[in-house]
């Protein structure tokens, strides 16, 4: 064990480790500026428990319907060894082949549904170096289920996209099925958004896997296929997206989990987020002492922050106590750029506060606005 994961663990305490997946790494490009998120990721803390405990409400989370729904359309697409996949494949791709292979790593060397991941990820990494370097006669055109690993802040995690397909000139390209419609060939920009996201996390991983080997990360493109139900049927289309942004962004928040160790150098000794778990598993540390560790990681919350974190209640009420101006919005937040809190924004309008070098341009505008909104009231009154 590393000292900087010795550093992690004494944060996480007796809880084992969470993974990672492609939806957690997702998530450090929303709110890549936050101290706290990233240090709660990298450690591997369950940040449901730790809300759980804080007594905060939960953010919303899909419906077992819904998670059903997209089962049952994943199943239809893949049925039949990829059938109904490979017609979408070849229009989208363009792929030529008079014969495609298929092969599902969901159940490799067993029985049993799913076999174990590492068993799964070596047999996906000798399907895929076979034809990268073009030892297999017949190229293997679909994997499906394959397993991925990505180096995240020195560990490797492991990934599950749905689908690998590539075509005969050794061309890697992620499928991503997702169960949200496009409408009139126009998915929903935010839900594509996040699936192209997460698809970013097993393109890095799949070149993580080339460049292992000695081969050219260019080899995985940076378009992603999202197979999505059409109109309002249950009937597939697959529509090429580039995920270049995506992958670009995500790179660079996984460089950002690299300075660890300054992050971890900012908190005070002996700091841990520990719930202390007594013999029944029940936390038993204190609520305001749990709260007052928190507080030693600094938080950057944005009213966006409620629809991915689990501590998002907390750290809005943290803001709002504390007068910030990101509790307005990130709109409002960056138009006062420079003025971190509520108060100060008001003493530099009404001239308790005077303004400072930096401060001049924005404090114009502030006062503008003040008496804009002052004639408004006037001429309602």
């Amino acid at each position: 064990m590393t000292s900087l994961d010795a550093r992690l663990g004494a944060l996480r305490g007796t809880a084992p480790p969470l993974p990672h997946n492609a939806r957690t790494l997702a998530a450090l490009t929303t709110n890549p500026s936050c101290d706290r998120r990233s240090l709660l990721d990298a450690a591997g803390i369950d940040k449901d428990a730790l809300a759980a405990h804080l007594g905060l409400p939960r953010p919303l989370r899909k419906s077992r319907l819904a998670l059903d729904y997209g089962l049952a359309f994943e199943h239809k697409v893949t049925a039949q060894a990829g059938a109904p996949l490979v017609p979408l494949l070849r229009h989208a791709l363009g792929l030529t082949p008079s014969e495609v292979s298929y092969e599902d790593v969901n159940s490799v060397g067993s029985d049993d549904d799913r076999s174990p991941l590492a068993l799964r990820r070596a047999h996906t990494r000798s399907r895929i170096l076979s034809t990268a370097h073009r030892r297999s006669d017949t190229p293997r055109t679909l994997l499906d289920h394959p397993v991925l690993r990505l180096t995240v802040a020195g560990h490797q995690v492991y990934l599950e996209p749905d689908v690998i397909a590539f075509q005969r000139d050794g061309l890697f390209h992620i499928v991503e099925i997702k169960s949200f419609p496009v409408i009139h060939g126009q998915p929903d920009p935010i839900k594509a958004n996040a699936a192209l996201t997460q698809a970013a996390a097993y393109v890095l991983a799949l070149r993580e896997l080339l460049a292992d080997d000695g081969l050219p990360p260019d080899r995985v493109s940076d378009t992603v296929i999202l197979v999505n139900p059409r109109n309002f049927t249950r009937h597939p289309t697959a529509t090429p997206f580039s995920a270049h942004k995506q992958i670009k962004n995500l790179s660079r928040h996984l460089g950002r989990l690299r300075r660890l160790p300054e992050l971890l150098d900012r908190l005070p000794p002996n700091t841990t987020f520990d719930l202390a778990p007594g013999p029944d598993q029940r936390p038993t540390r204190p609520r305001d002492e749990l709260a007052d560790a928190l507080a030693t990681a600094r938080p950057h919350y944005t009213p966006g922050c409620r629809n991915h974190c689990d501590l998002a209640f907390h750290c809005r009420t943290e803001a709002r106590n504390q007068s910030r101006t990101a509790a307005l919005g990130t709109a409002v937040r960056d138009d006062l750029a420079g003025i971190d809190t509520i108060a100060t924004a008001l003493a530099l309008t009404d001239g308790h506060l005077h303004p400072s070098q930096d401060q001049h341009d924005i404090t114009r505008a502030l006062r503008h606005a003040q008496r804009v909104h002052a004639d408004l009231r006037t001429d309602t009154a």
